[in-house]
This record gives C-alpha cells, sequence and structure tokens, in this order.
C-alpha cells in the first residue's frame, strides 16, 4: 500500500467522541506562551494566566484518567521515586501547613458516619471548580469520594488537606488517608508500639467490608509521614508564638519539679538529679549488612525529626577515642575505688564485631529522677563506649551548670573515666557527681559502696536513680518496629514515643510519685524511731554520730586492704617458684639412666631409651628455668640464703599463699551467687514467658551444683589457712544477698573482724537503719521544694497560657486554637494534680507548705514571664529539611516491598505537572497568610 492510500484509508475512521475536542478557536501553544512568542490578553481583573495554568492541567489529569496518554517507560528505582516524592512534598509543605490550621480550626475534620462523606467537604457553587475523585481511606470509609478543589485552593494537596485529607501524592493524588485515621493510629501506637501500620490499615479493611489490598500499607505510612511533618511544623510555629523556641528551652524547662526554681526555696545539695544508661534493644539493621543501601542522612535527630533531645553523631564522637581525647582508649586506674578495673562493659574488643551488622545499636538515654526525658544518643555500630555518657554529661552541665548528680551502672568506673577526659576540669569545677543506682549498686564491692551507693551519698534522699530501667520497660515495645525500618522512622517513631511518655504517662504520674515517696519517707522515720532507739540499747550507743564513725572506719579498714602489699605479693611468688623448684629437682631425680649391653639392646629398648633422655632433657631445662626465676626473686628481695621448708619466711609466705587460694575460692563462689540471685529476680520478673522461665530453672539447677563444688573448694582453702578460717554451708551462701558479707570474709585473712563494733550483724542493722532515716529526711526536704514548685507551676503556667491564647484570638484565630490544643496537652492533668497536691498536705507529717511561691524564670517564653506573643509573618513558614525516603516504614513486613504500588504513577513529578503548578501558585492574587 502506497503512502497515499493509507493517508486516504485514516481519513475515513470516525472520530472518537469521547475524545476532548476544542469548542472554540481560542486555543493557546503554552510553550510559546511561556518562552515569550506569542502574547496573552489580560484583563483589569487578572487571572487569565491562572485559570489556563488551572484548566491545561485538569486537562491533563482528565486524559490520563481515560488512558489516552500513553505510558513512557519509567527506568527510575523506587529511591528515586520516593526521593522525588518527599522532595515534592517539601516544597509544597508551607501550603500544607497553612491548610491544615484552617481545618483545623474550622472543623476539626470530624466525619460524619450517617451521610458517609467528610463533614468539611466543600459544595462547589463555582463553575470554576475543579473536582478530584480519590479513593478516601478513614476510619468510617474506605471507598471513592469526589472532593472539590477551589479557585483560591493553590494546589491540589492543599485543597485535600483543607477538607481533612491527607494525599498519598503530591501532584496526581488517587488515594488519600483521614487526618482522624492518621491521628488515631499516632495516638494508639504511641500507647502500643507493637501496633504495625499494617494491622491498623487491616483492621479499617474489616471493619468497612472491603479487601485489603497490600500497596494500601505504604500509602498509608507516605500520608502518615506527611501528616507527622505537618504536625512538627505547626509545633514549631507555637513555640515561636509562645517564644518557647529559644535553643535547650525544652531541655530548661523539661520537669516542673526540677527545672521550676522559685526565690527564697532552701538549697538543695544536688541541683538535678537524673539517671543514664544504654539500651541496646532497639537496634536497627545496617541495609549494607543484608544486601540492600543504606540512607546517607547524617545527624538525622536534628535535620529530619526535629526533636532536640536527639544528640547528634558529630557531637559525641568528639568524646571518643578518635576525638580529641585520646586518653579514652588507655585503662583507668583508681586506687580508691576497687571496681574502677572491674567492670568491662565500655571495651569493644570481644563485641565489635557483632555489632558490625546493626547500624545503630541501641540508644543512650538521660532522665530526671521523676522520669522526663533530658536527652537521647544513637549507639553506633558499637557497644555502650564512654562517649556516650561523657556527651551526655557535658550537655547537661552546659545547660544546667553545678552540682548535678548522675547515676550510672558503672558510675563508679565511669567517674574515673571522666576525671581523664577532657570534660573532666570542667565537671571538677562545676561539682559534678557520678554515683551508682541502688539496685546495681549491691553487684558491686563494698567499698565502692561506701563511696558511691545512694544509701550512703548526704543529700541523695530516697532516690534509687534506677528510673532508666523503668522507662526502657516501656521503650522495649518499639524493638519489633525499628528493627529493620529505615533510619528515618526509627528515629521518627522513638522521638514520638518519648514525646509522648513525658506528656501523657510521666507528667501525669509526676504528683503520684511525689505523693507515694512522702508516704514512704514517713514510714521509714516512723519505723525508725521505733527500731534505731531499741537497736542502739542493745549495742550500748548513746550518740547516732558514731553510725558515721563506723562507716568511716569500714571505708578505712576496706581500703587498706583492698591491695596486697607488694613485698607478700613478690614473698608469695618466690614461696611458689621455690615449691615449684623443690618438684622440677625432684623429677629431675626420679629419671634414672638405664645401661644397656649389646647383647640386651633391640629396637624397643633403643625407642625407650630415647623417649627417657628427652623426658630428662625436658626436665633439665624446666629444673633450670625455675632456679632461674627463683635466683632473680632472691635478688629482688635482698635474700641472701635461700629458704626451706624449716624457715620461718617459708612458713609465713605459705600462710599467705593459703590465704590468697582462700580468697580466690571466695570470688568464684560470689560470682556464682550473684549470678543466682539475677536468674531468681529474672525468673519471678513480671513479663517473663513459659520458655524463658523453663530455661531459667534449668540454669538455676546447674548454678547450684556449681555452688556446691565451689563450696567444698572454699572450705578446703579455709581449713587450710592458719589459723583456719569460718567454713560456710549452703544454706547460709544461698542466703547471701548482699556482696558486704564476701568483703567482710575476703578482708577477714589478716586479722579478725569479727571484734569490730561495725562488724556485727546487729551494728550493721542499726547502721542500715540510721542512713535510711537521715536519707527519709532529706527525701521529705526535697519533696517539700518540689511540691511549692509544682504548684507554682500549674499557677503560672495557667495565666500564661490564656493570656497567649486570648491575645491570639484576635490577631491569628487558627493559631489560636492550635496554642490551646498545646495547652490542653498538660492542663488536663491540672485537676488532677491538685486534688493529689491536696492529699499530700492532709498527710500526717507533711511539714511542707501548698502556697504558690515566686519563680527566678521571668525571661520571655517562661511561664513567670510577660505574656506576649509573636505573630509569624507568611514567610516565616518555611519548608522544612527534606526527610529520607521510606523503604519500610516501622511495624511493616518487609515483604510488603515486594507488592506493587497503585499510585507508583502518582510519584512521577513530572516537568509539566511542576511547570504548571508554579504558574498557579505565582499568578495566584494574594498569596501568603493572614498576618
Amino acid at each position: 500500500m502506497t503512502p497515499q492510500e493509507r493517508h486516504a484509508l485514516e481519513a475515513l475512521h470516525d472520530r472518537d467522541e469521547n475524545f476532548p475536542q476544542p469548542e472554540t478557536d481560542d486555543v493557546y501553544d503554552v510553550t510559546s506562551i511561556l518562552d515569550g512568542s506569542k502574547s496573552i490578553d489580560f484583563s483589569h481583573g487578572g487571572g487569565e494566566l491562572r485559570d489556563l495554568a488551572r484548566d491545561l492541567f485538569n486537562d491533563t489529569k482528565n486524559i490520563e484518567d481515560e488512558g489516552w496518554q500513553k505510558r513512557r517507560m519509567d527506568y527510575r528505582t523506587r529511591r528515586d521515586r520516593a526521593r522525588r516524592r518527599t522532595d515534592a512534598f517539601a516544597r509544597e509543605m508551607p501550603e500544607l501547613v497553612r491548610a491544615y490550621l484552617e481545618w483545623s480550626a474550622k472543623s476539626a475534620g470530624k466525619f460524619c458516619s450517617e451521610t458517609g462523606r467528610c463533614r468539611n467537604t466543600r459544595p462547589s457553587t463555582d463553575s470554576n471548580d475543579g473536582q478530584v475523585q480519590l479513593y478516601v481511606l478513614g476510619i468510617f470509609c474506605a471507598e471513592k469520594h469526589v472532593l472539590h478543589i477551589k479557585t483560591e485552593d493553590f494546589s491540589v494537596s492543599s485543597a485535600l488537606v483543607r477538607q481533612g485529607v491527607v494525599p498519598c501524592a503530591p501532584l496526581r493524588p488517587h488515594t488519600a488517608v483521614m487526618i482522624d485515621a492518621l491521628e488515631l493510629y499516632r495516638v494508639a501506637r504511641n500507647r502500643s508500639p507493637h501496633l504495625s501500620i499494617q494491622a491498623f490499615v487491616k483492621t479499617i479493611s474489616d471493619l468497612q467490608g472491603v479487601q485489603y489490598r497490600p500497596y494500601l500499607t505504604r500509602l498509608f505510612s507516605i500520608a502518615l509521614d506527611v501528616y507527622l511533618q505537618m504536625r512538627l511544623v505547626v509545633n514549631d510555629l507555637v513555640l515561636k508564638v509562645l517564644r518557647r523556641d529559644a535553643p535547650d528551652w525544652r531541655l530548661q524547662n523539661s520537669c516542673p519539679a526540677c527545672t521550676y526554681t522559685l526565690k527564697d526555696e532552701p538549697d538543695l545539695k544536688f541541683k538535678l538529679l537524673f539517671a543514664m544508661d544504654g539500651n541496646d534493644s532497639l537496634k536497627r539493621i545496617s541495609r549494607a549488612a543484608i544486601g540492600g543501601y543504606e540512607s546517607t542522612a547524617k545527624d538525622i535527630g536534628e535535620r529530619f525529626v526535629g526533636d532536640d533531645r536527639y544528640l547528634s553523631r558529630s557531637f559525641v564522637d568528639q568524646f571518643g577515642a578518635g576525638g580529641s581525647d585520646a586518653s579514652l582508649t588507655e585503662p583507668t586506674a583508681d586506687n580508691d575505688n576497687p571496681c574502677a578495673g572491674r567492670w568491662k562493659n565500655m571495651k569493644e574488643d570481644v563485641t565489635s564485631r557483632m555489632w558490625g551488622i546493626f547500624d545503630e545499636a541501641g540508644i543512650f538515654m538521660a532522665i530526671c529522677r521523676h522520669g522526663f526525658s533530658l536527652v537521647i544518643a544513637d549507639i553506633v555500630q558499637s557497644g555502650e563506649q564512654a562517649k556516650y555518657p561523657l556527651a551526655v554529661v557535658s550537655k547537661l552541665l552546659d545547660v544546667f551548670g553545678d552540682n548535678l548528680a548522675g547515676g550510672y551502672d558503672i558510675g563508679c568506673k565511669f567517674g574515673a573515666t571522666l576525671n581523664c577526659s577532657v570534660v573532666g576540669p570542667r565537671a571538677q569545677a562545676l561539682n559534678y557527681t557520678s554515683l551508682v543506682p541502688a539496685f546495681h549498686g549491691y553487684a558491686h564491692r563494698r567499698l565502692c559502696q561506701l563511696r558511691f551507693l545512694a544509701r550512703y551519698v548526704d543529700g541523695l534522699g530516697l532516690e534509687d536513680l534506677e528510673g532508666c530501667e523503668r522507662t526502657f520497660s516501656k521503650t522495649n515495645g518499639l524493638a519489633s518496629a525499628v528493627r529493620y525500618a529505615s533510619a528515618f522512622h526509627r528515629c521518627q517513631a522513638i522521638a514520638g514515643y518519648v514525646a509522648h511518655n513525658d506528656e501523657y504517662e510521666v507528667y501525669q504520674n509526676l504528683t503520684t510519685m511525689i505523693l507515694n515517696n512522702y508516704k514512704q519517707a514517713i514510714r521509714i522515720i516512723q519505723e525508725g524511731k521505733n527500731a534505731l532507739p531499741r537497736l542502739m540499747d542493745e549495742l550500748g550507743i548513746t550518740d547516732v554520730s558514731v553510725f558515721s564513725s563506723w562507716l568511716l572506719e569500714e571505708k578505712e579498714y576496706l581500703t587498706a586492704r583492698s591491695r596486697e602489699p607488694e613485698e607478700e605479693t613478690l614473698q608469695m611468688e618466690y614461696w611458689q617458684k621455690l615449691v615449684n623448684l623443690d618438684a622440677s629437682r625432684k623429677h629431675l631425680s626420679d629419671l634414672a639412666w638405664t645401661m644397656a649391653t649389646p647383647s640386651s639392646a633391640s629396637t624397643s629398648s633403643f625407642q625407650a631409651t630415647t623417649r627417657k633422655e628427652t623426658m630428662r632433657r625436658h626436665a633439665m631445662e624446666n629444673f633450670e628455668k625455675d632456679l632461674k626465676m627463683a635466683q632473680e626473686l632472691e635478688i629482688k628481695l635482698g635474700i641472701t640464703k635461700r629458704w626451706v621448708p624449716e624457715d620461718e619466711e617459708w612458713q609465713t609466705a605459705g600462710r599467705l599463699v593459703a590465704n590468697r587460694k582462700y580468697q580466690r575460692c571466695l570470688d568464684q563462689l560470689e560470682s556464682l551467687v550473684v549470678a543466682r540471685i539475677f536468674e531468681l529476680s529474672k525468673m519471678n520478673q513480671a513479663g517473663t514467658g513459659y520458655k524463658l522461665r523453663k530455661h531459667i530453672a534449668k540454669a538455676l539447677k546447674a548454678r547450684s551444683a556449681a555452688i556446691r563444688t565451689a563450696l567444698d573448694r572454699f572450705n578446703t582453702a579455709a581449713r587450710a589457712c592458719s589459723p583456719p578460717r569460718r567454713q560456710l554451708t549452703f544454706e547460709e551462701v544461698v542466703e547471701y544477698t548482699f556482696l558486704a558479707d564476701f568483703d567482710l570474709l575476703r578482708n577477714s585473712t589478716r586479722e579478725d573482724i569479727s571484734q569490730r563494733p561495725w562488724a556485727s550483724p546487729a551494728a550493721r542493722a542499726a547502721m542500715d537503719q540510721y542512713f535510711k532515716v537521715c536519707r527519709a529526711e532529706e527525701e521529705i526536704k526535697r519533696l517539700n521544694v518540689e511540691i511549692r514548685r509544682i504548684i507554682t507551676y500549674l499557677r503560672d503556667e495557667d495565666r500564661y497560657m490564656e493570656a497567649c491564647i486570648a491575645q491570639l484570638q484576635v490577631s491569628h484565630p487558627a493559631l489560636a486554637y492550635q496554642v490551646q490544643v498545646h495547652y490542653n496537652v498538660r492542663a488536663r492533668f491540672t485537676n488532677h494534680h491538685l486534688r493529689l497536691l491536696t492529699e499530700i498536705a492532709h498527710l500526717r507529717g507533711f511539714t511542707g507548705t501548698t502556697v504558690a511561691g515566686e519563680s527566678t524564670k521571668t525571661n520571655p517564653g517562661d511561664s513567670a514571664g510577660e505574656p506576649a506573643t509573636v505573630i509569624p509573618s507568611a514567610s516565616s513558614i518555611a519548608a522544612v529539611p527534606t526527610f529520607p525516603p521510606a523503604v519500610c516504614h516501622s511495624g511493616d513486613d518487609s515483604s510488603d516491598l515486594d507488592e506493587p504500588d497503585a499510585d507508583d504513577n502518582e510519584y512521577g513529578d513530572d516537568s509539566s505537572a511542576l511547570t504548571l503548578q508554579e504558574i498557579i501558585r505565582i499568578s495566584s492574587d494574594g498569596y501568603g497568610v493572614q498576618e
């Protein structure tokens, strides 16, 4: 067929009536208009260019919906599409935030289950308005809806947000999620971290009687990221309006009881009590380790999540071994601290390979004594290194200044490390105190307890410094959700959960904790008044100051006995070498020569002779080696005559060796008993599963057999001592719950301390009772200060926030509503706090006051400051930093990544759509927000 014949046949084809045809000849060439080669008529009213761009945008979308546009081959990867999508959402974020503010203030986006539509869906009254049909996923719906786009809307996304739904694509969405559903999931996940997006979307599908589509999980995750980002920007606006956006403002005002200081209040020895510890439950698998790509985003806690709790990696790394402090790689030594070289969990040599599979191996966290989070640092591809507590202490010293006290599981070891670090001089100048928590402290040496344990530290009160363990028991629920999440979603989940826990759990329980502590302190004081005089009468004590003297005497005794004298060590080593020399000499003499004649010689006798010659040569070498070592020790000790068993020096050194073996056996017995104590506590702990209980029970049975074997060795060594030491029974050993009992046995080898007044069980019980009463009295003093701070804070915060809301109601009602929501987070618990504070005031033994005081914090933004809001300008709602692409949301199964994305064609951020979007934005009249 010739070309002419083919064209003639094509001319006979019927034109498809469904194809949109221009109704007039007034057709514009957009390319010619944009490059200036063709003009367009403008009226005085304006708006022609905007209407033209909007019509072209709608026509393009209709053509695509009807399938007339041919799908081009897309060579982009999922990562590319996700990055372009998030970049587009970031450009739209200022408009989305404005739309969200308007939607929140007007209708709060409630869904009407009676009509099956959004209550704030706007009816179309303008013929120029556009419309878009979307699959809307919400609490009460999972179906297609038609939503309208008015001429004043800047973009499709902002138009949808203004109607209470969040699109899953920035330009041409096909699916959207209602804000009510997103908010419900956000709150539900913070209350139950195990709830995944997949389970939530399946629940909605089941309720609405529709089939669950796996791609909806991913689309919901995208909408959730956009929604959380909008909330983040709104929260920043609220803080800016309230003048609470200064650096470290949240940290300086995190806990009302700890930070809201008053004028003329009693001085406390420790300005702030906090606990810090690491937790390895929130690990995240490295994508590189499993063959995937890894996000290149750094410091995500600062840049993307916007949570100032997170310490940046660069800030933490400056305290590491590769930073400015090279002394951290060297072993620390403290002559007064027997635990300084005992704990090894800061060393990485053994576990470095295991941590390689994780990018973040956990978190290191600091909280105040009431449970409010202070700072968080990611443990990056390592164990619990010293740089993490050093970074925490440095940050808190910068913010709070002097007289801080921090509890750490290995606070004794960390104290020595801190003194050797770059933070050491500043920590000493600001009087920082390193402590050991109460529970972990009982696994430390007795001498360490006397220096660092909470019971013996003046000014500490009844605080146990174990708050991190209670916090980690909650955050452990996030472990399954963040293990395979992206770096961004992991940080997002942790920061969101911790912030929610602070505002809704810790703040609510603030006065409950104070009430319980006050009751506990009163009970301890009352018990002490009844029991302590009786114990003192039995011991013949008339002055309570003797208990402090006993504690000091015990500390001096244990310090003097904490290390073996160098001369005694050399003497014992010399004695042992003499014993080895005597044994090698005897072994050499036992190897006698054998005589053989040519007639008696044979092949077998020749081989036996060869073996004996080799044995004799080895024995000779061992004898010469032992002799040389003995001679070297004789030179060091200045011994002119070699010791023999009949000499007094030989016998004295033998007794020292027997005592050393006694202590070695005691150390082994102690370690087995401590392991048994920990296993028993774990077995009785709530949440321990059946299989783990059976495993622990089996381990306890094996541990009991090991304890019996170690006990037999201990008693054998005790009998060999001169004089013989006390022997133990199995029943006595298993009742040992404090390591101080072992320390008394360990340090009784050089002298009998049973006659010391502080060594008797009755005296030790009296000492413990006395110091418990002292700590209880200190606790009441601190609680009285904290009660008055809370009362003053509640009064000042109500006044400040109500005044700020009243100011904003006139100038910016939308922001006034957001400030009201922000205020209601804590205001809902005010009556609860006042009721419990009234209950505390009626306790028998209450010595404080419930009269509000005057705060020392009167700076702009403080609760006691002058209420003066700052109205943001149109340019203040800036685009937030682009968050990394989401590969797998927290809590989602990785298999969902293989499902086809229904909205993949939405993610194509093509240049034509972006150009039209920019034309609409620039040509719109009145661009901006109300100031």
